[in-house]
């Protein structure tokens, strides 16, 4: 496995070199993403409805998995800065581990209460609630090799090795695109067709990972993690956990509000999801690219490199946020009718896009500080900053619906993400001078 040293050289380019092939991955599942809802949308938008019903759960299992990707990664990170092979071969086998469990544990989950989880949402329509509840078992098989594919992913960041799982993402997306429509019309399977196609390409996509990442993990049998290495995993990576699973349980609470509007309302916000997610392309590869930098610079002891990507990072993701936002506050309609002709789904979905387009600076200020503060080993200030506001929307979405219908809910989720990016870059600046001492103790 080839190590990258982050901690020499320009700091925008060294950043730009990481988050790049992130964004090239997140890139590629983005044009997977359109691609799929524009082969499901033709079917309607029931069709829609229950793929945007069974990814909340799946959403919700990979906000579960980030208990073990988040604590490896950090501990990789600076380990790989400290140059120290027996503790990044500890964490790596005590990351891998803890995924497997994890991973069997929530499949089995998701198959033996699904109907119950897809009930919850109250979408009113058996029809779509059964097609949900098919694809979800679909999805089940696929998350456990999904875990390991977002594992693997991770600790290859580790290393400052993005562009490795770049093209394994690739070979996953293009064996999508060519599967999804396949198994969707000629095979006549419609939405479990395009879970089938997602299962097979996370299969390839393991074996590829698998197969790259033999060197990394076949060292000295005689190394192997200590029951305080799975703690100190499983520590780092709770506040973490935490944060994303309260935000996605938040999110299906507040889809089985979106659910009383109809199944165009969830269709809609599907859709949406799907459009918005083309801001997340740069800002999760930074969000990554200055996890692996910080923690790489802090094992290193390089206390300013640490304060200059930080300051390199958030301008880069608000000058492209910023770009995104005039996009869907001008077209919004236009990004909407791509996908579907129903005239009420594109109503709804193009209020939510203009509505949500507000709040995306913000929201790039929150997901780099995120991963700041993980690369620094403080994973409880951006969970804390997180918790508290996310919770807020839905007693701001309740405050707000009687006066403003289903945009309350837009704009209850518009608004905390201002408030959490905010607060966060507060509280770099608040933080600043601990770095120093943290670079001492790692």
């Amino acid at each position: 496995m080839k190590t990258v040293d982050l901690t020499t050289g320009s700091v925008q380019r060294v950043i730009l070199t990481l988050a790049l092939p992130l964004v090239g991955s997140s890139l590629l599942q983005f044009t997977y993403s359109l691609v799929d809802m524009f082969w499901v949308g033709a079917l309607g938008s029931d069709a829609v409805a229950s793929i945007g019903a069974a990814s909340f759960y799946i959403l919700l299992g990979q906000a579960i998995q980030s208990l073990i990707v988040v604590g490896a990664g950090i501990k990789v990170s600076q380990a790989v800065g400290k140059r120290d092979d027996s503790r990044i071969q500890r964490y790596v086998r005590a990351g891998r581990r803890a995924n497997l469990m994890l991973g069997l544990l929530f499949a089995g989950v998701l198959v033996s209460t699904g109907p119950y989880l897809i009930g919850f949402l109250n979408m009113q329509d058996q029809g779509v609630e059964e097609l949900a509840y098919r694809y979800l078992l679909v999805s089940a098989p696929m998350l456990v090799f999904s875990f390991f594919n977002l594992l693997f992913a991770r600790l290859f960041s580790a290393y400052g090795n993005t562009t490795t799982a770049m093209r394994i993402n690739a070979t996953g997306v293009i064996l999508n695109m060519v599967l999804s429509p396949l198994f969707i019309y000629p095979l006549g399977l419609g939405v479990l067709g395009a879970g089938i196609a997602t299962l097979v390409a996370n299969i390839v996509m393991f074996g590829f990972f698998w197969h790259r990442a033999h060197a990394l993990f076949q060292w000295k049998k005689t190394v192997m993690p200590t029951s305080e290495d799975y703690k100190e995993l499983l520590r780092l990576g709770f506040p973490m956990a935490t944060q994303r699973v309260l935000f996605t349980v938040i999110g299906i609470i507040l889809g089985r509000m979106i659910g009383t509007y109809g199944t165009e309302a969830i269709a809609a916000q599907r859709i949406g999801l799907q459009i918005e997610s083309i801001a997340y392309m740069m800002i999760g590869g930074l969000n990554g690219a200055i996890a692996s930098y910080t923690g790489q610079n802090l094992g290193a002891q390089k206390v300013e490199r640490v304060h200059e990507g930080y300051r390199v990072t958030t301008r880069l993701g608000m000058l492209y946020t910023g770009l995104i936002m005039l996009v869907f506050l001008l077209v919004p309609d236009t990004l909407i009718g791509l996908f579907v002709e129903d005239a009420r789904t594109i109503d709804i979905g193009a209020s939510y896009l203009q509505i949500i387009g507000f709040s995306l600076v913000f929201a790039s200020l929150e997901m780099i500080g995120n991963g700041y503060f993980s690369g620094l080993g403080l994973p409880k200030i951006p969970a804390t900053i997180s918790i508290v506001f996310t919770v807020a929307r839905i007693p701001l979405a309740l405050l707000l619906e009687p006066y403003l219908g289903i945009d309350a809910i837009w704009w209850s989720i518009a608004l905390s993400s201002v408030i959490k990016g905010l607060v966060s870059a507060l509280y770099v600046q608040f933080t600043k001078k601990e770095v120093t001492s943290l670079a001492e103790t790692v």
